[in-house]
């Protein structure tokens, strides 16, 4: 046993000495050379590679411009820091270098071992409603598909009053008349610099999928629309939300109306003196109940006209679509609110809600028993909440982009939480709101894949989840989905070895999906009354 233990000890210690030893991956972009890390597993990461200027002073709001070039070698062993945002969302896991208006910086993890390999890409965009994230939060860590074969990017872009804001000074200062889009425009510049340097990190730039959950997943939607981005991609994953119905884009008018409205509650008589403001200052300021959430813009440049029209005409990117929501995307509180859960309080909820249309939503979400209600009022609040945007999607891109979509439904319960985090309980975006966070959102128990759940299963990182205790089936659930995603990535098709055969919903009469679970397995859409129901009552509004 002795000499099993030393001969343990002496193998460990040559393999740090090994990794100790083994120089620190390099790649030249067009910038300068970058120095990353080896991570034990054989991966390169490169972290805090800077992909825009950073947007202070002067370029606040504006679109970003291009990296000024160094010298010599440029340490990319740390993320940078986090885009300015508000602790909306309870812990997120942040491991960013703490939080500025500097903040446009992207991260590689890369298998390769040269610069020649031309592996599929994967560029990953965070969620938190446009208000809050960051690409070094561990569930989205692109070690694991790197694992896979796949040279894997997050991306950060600005957030809230500094990505969205639109005003008439900023729309008449800009070269293209138009204000208010800076976080998508970050992520284009982020998808235009993979093209000109992913093939330094083994990458391939005519092979990159995008993806995102819930505001990333909506980001992904809004690229493949831009003219600015649907022709730098190859493939697309989203995961809860589109902009059909999520967070869509308002005329730049009423954007530079909001903008005009939170200058003057600042006290700022122009542009000059808004861009004098502390970003501290100006984010605190977004805290007030009377400030106004800072939407995208239909500003003729980014979004030449709505994203709904674009797909309506198939001027979007035609390429394939790998989508799909959870099954308890929203709690059933958001219909009922504190109401018991009876026949009788759900008929009044949905009165409240759909006035002469209420008939007809119970018949589509029946509650004559108190567990039927649960059920509808979960299935109604998901819908209104992101479900139904995120089936519009599907739906359009199947009628009109020309190319295979896959649409899954997700319902794994999350397990419980481990001992260790006491009384905390989980949060809006995968949060964890603990006794004392006052400010965060917290939600009533789960029965379902709540928004977000997914995210670890399909990144293939819940190791580097210590918050939820992780069962063997919870692995067997990661496995099988990570792998359909990596598939899709690298084939432009989930399908392969060991895995349930996932048809595209577009490829026969009736729509199919993949309801991924414990037993994930291949089902036939038979909600789609509720959707065709709810379409004209959100994509009018």
């Amino acid at each position: 046993m002795k000499t099993l233990l030393i001969l343990s000890l002496l193998t460990m210690q040559v393999a740090h000495s090994a990794l100790a030893q083994t120089p620190a991956p390099q790649a030249k972009t067009a910038n300068g050379l970058v120095e990353g890390i080896a991570e034990p597993s054989g991966i390169r990461a490169f972290k805090g590679i800077p992909f825009g200027q950073p947007p202070v002073g002067e370029l606040r709001w504006k679109e970003p411009q291009p990296v000024k070039n160094w010298q010599g070698v440029r340490k990319a062993d740390k993320f940078g820091p986090r885009a300015m945002q508000r602790a909306i969302f309870g812990d997120m896991g942040f491991r960013s270098n703490g939080m500025s208006e500097d903040c446009l910086y992207l991260n590689v993890w890369t298998p390769a071992k040269s610069a020649n390999e031309k592996l599929p890409v994967l560029v990953y965009f965070y969620g938190g409603g446009f208000m809050a994230g960051d690409g070094s939060e561990g569930r989205y860590d692109g070690e694991s598909m790197a694992r896979k074969g796949i040279v894997a990017l997050t991306v950060n872009y600005r957030l809230g009053v500094f990505g969205f804001m639109a005003h008439p000074e900023l729309t008449k200062e800009s070269p293209h008349h138009s204000s208010g889009n800076y976080a998508y425009l970050d992520m284009a510049a982020a998808l235009r610099w993979v093209q000109q340097n992913i093939a330094a990190f083994g990458g391939d730039p005519k092979r990159v999928t995008i993806a995102g959950e819930s505001a990333g997943s909506i980001a992904v939607s809004g690229l493949m629309v831009s003219p600015l981005s649907k022709n730098l991609i190859a493939g697309a994953i989203g995961e809860s939300g589109s902009l059909l119905g999520g967070l869509p884009p308002t005329p730049l008018a009423k954007g530079e109306e909001s903008g005009t409205t939170f200058a003057t509650a600042v006290g700022a008589n122009s542009l000059a003196e808004l861009r004098a403001i502390p970003a501290d200052q100006l984010l605190e300021a977004t805290a007030k109940p009377t400030t106004p959430r800072f939407n995208s813009t239909v500003d003729g440049y980014f979004f030449p006209k709505a994203p709904l029209e674009i797909f309506a005409a198939g001027e979007q990117a035609h390429v394939p679509l790998l989508v799909g929501w959870n099954s308890e995307e929203m709690n059933y509180r958001a219909v009922l609110g504190k109401e018991q859960p009876t026949p009788e309080s759900y008929a009044s909820a949905v009165k409240k809600l759909y006035n002469d249309k209420a008939d007809e939503v119970l018949k589509l979400y029946p509650g004559t028993t108190e567990a039927e209600v649960l059920q509808s009022a979960t299935a109604l609040a998901s819908d209104r909440f992101l479900a139904y945007s995120t089936w519009k999607w599907a739906d359009m891109q199947s009628k009109t982009g020309g190319k295979p979509v896959y649409r899954y439904y997700y319902s794994r319960p999350r397990p419980a939480m481990t001992p260790e985090m006491g009384n905390a309980t989980p949060g809006l975006a995968g949060g964890v709101v603990k006794s004392t966070d006052t400010n965060a959102m917290k939600i009533a128990p789960a029965t379902g894949a709540v928004h977000s759940a997914e995210i670890e299963y399909a990144m293939g990182n819940l190791a580097t989840n210590k918050t939820y205790a992780w069962t063997p089936d919870d692995y067997k659930v990661s496995e099988v989905m990570q792998n359909y995603f990596a598939n899709f990535i690298k084939t432009a098709n989930p399908n392969g070895p060991g895995l349930p055969k996932w048809s595209a919903a577009n490829s026969g009469n009736s729509v199919q999906y993949m309801h991924i679970d414990v037993n994930t397995r291949p089902e036939t859409e038979t909600n789609r009354a509720r959707y065709l129901f709810l379409d004209p009552l959100i994509s009018n509004q």
